[in-house]
């Protein structure tokens, strides 16, 4: 339909309006409308919108819907909010329409009008009908598992995925998003089988080399962590702090410590001090700088540890035993063996190397350095 028509259709209906025939408010369900009339104005609303001017379309729709409330009405009405991002709109049109009535996209787009609302309880009622309607909509099986891993079920989102990779083995977002439930339900073996799977079928991206990564650490196979984990953070412009983490510990685990303290040190300036993580993170480097014999770097890290965790008893023991040994700093060393010796005696119930750590203690506390 060209514009002349719609604008011809335009003038018609003002004429109408004026004479009080049509639209001037919302007619009765149960009235009587002429279905050219009707016929014309839906024709004009599809025109608009085959021109992307929703705005016009939506004009047209509301007064169809105004003269006639039918299934094919509500789902032009509704995919003309959707198209404009008014998503709660959509949502109220399409779920008072039959499912059977509803056509795939239509049903695709009330189920996404929740998941834009962040209404993750309905996305995933509304998508798990629509997949029981339409079982290979790859996309939506892969939707409804997020959502349900999400929602900590993974274990129901791993029984929708498993049956879908049953019939097609191949789907990149199903197997992204099962392979993910799998690592959330600690099934790491299977979970390292899929992203491995995808990184066969060419899926490089950051998200499957990170998740890869984290999974091999998880199962001990450090060597193939260091291997994800390497290309993820390239990937990432050498920018994503957890990865630089990750990398940094599992090269000290490796005792690669030069390179491990290099990454650490960037995932300390790439990251906002979350004191979960810096516990981690300062720790790690204390032990990689001990152990590359940087003395004095490693008690600044552990006492930076101790700002995160002050009840960490073996980092007071750690510091005064490398200004006692290797710094030659007996102030310091009897200062942090005396905030040690007072932390381990608070222990309740002390366990046999803590018992060994507090007699080394009072031992060292009892040299000529000290006197």
């Amino acid at each position: 339909m060209n514009k002349l028509i719609v604008l011809f259709i335009l003038a018609l209906l003002t004429a109408s309006t004026a004479q009080g025939e049509v639209l001037s408010k919302k007619k009765s369900k149960t009235e009587e409308v002429a279905p050219d009339t009707l016929q014309l104005i839906i024709q004009a609303g599809d025109s608009c919108m085959q021109e992307y001017n929703t705005l016009a379309a939506l004009n047209f729709y509301q007064q169809a819907f105004a003269m006639k409330d039918t299934a094919d009405v509500r789902m032009k009405l509704a995919d003309c909010y959707y198209q404009r991002a008014n998503y709660r709109q959509t949502a109220d049109l399409l779920k008072m329409v039959p499912a059977g009535d509803l056509t795939h996209e239509a049903f695709r787009q009330l189920c996404y009008s929740y998941q834009k609302q962040s209404d993750n309880d309905s996305f995933v009622f509304w998508t798990n009908n629509l997949v029981s309607r339409y079982p290979m909509d790859g996309e939506m099986v892969a939707g409804l598992i997020t959502a349900l891993t999400r929602e900590d079920q993974a274990w129901k989102g791993i029984g929708d995925g498993e049956k879908y990779f049953k019939r097609d083995s191949t789907n990149i977002l199903v197997n992204r998003a099962l392979a993910d439930a799998y690592f959330i339900d600690r099934k790491f073996d299977k979970a390292v089988a899929m992203y491995e799977r995808l990184l066969q079928q060419g899926d490089s991206t950051f998200n499957t080399l990170y998740s890869a990564g984290m999974c091999y650490t998880r199962l001990d196979s450090l060597n193939q962590a260091y291997k994800c984990l390497i290309p993820a953070f390239l990937i990432s412009g050498m920018q994503h702090s957890g990865c630089a983490y990750r990398l940094g510990v599992v090269c000290v685990d490796l005792g690669s410590y030069i390179e491990g303290l290099g990454y650490l040190d960037l995932a300390t300036r790439l990251m906002q001090p979350d004191t979960t993580v810096m516990k981690a993170i300062t720790l790690s480097q204390g032990e990689g700088y001990y152990l590359t014999k940087q003395y004095d770097k490693a008690v600044e890290a552990w006492k930076r540890h101790l700002d995160y965790n002050p009840t960490s008893i073996a980092t007071y023991y750690n510091i005064a035993n490398a200004y006692y040994y290797y710094l030659n700093d007996g102030q310091q060393a009897k200062a942090y063996l005396e905030k040690f010796l007072q932390a381990a005696r608070r222990e309740p119930n002390p366990n046999a190397q803590l018992t060994e750590m507090i007699d080394k203690a009072q031992s060292l506390l009892r040299t000529t350095k000290f006197k």
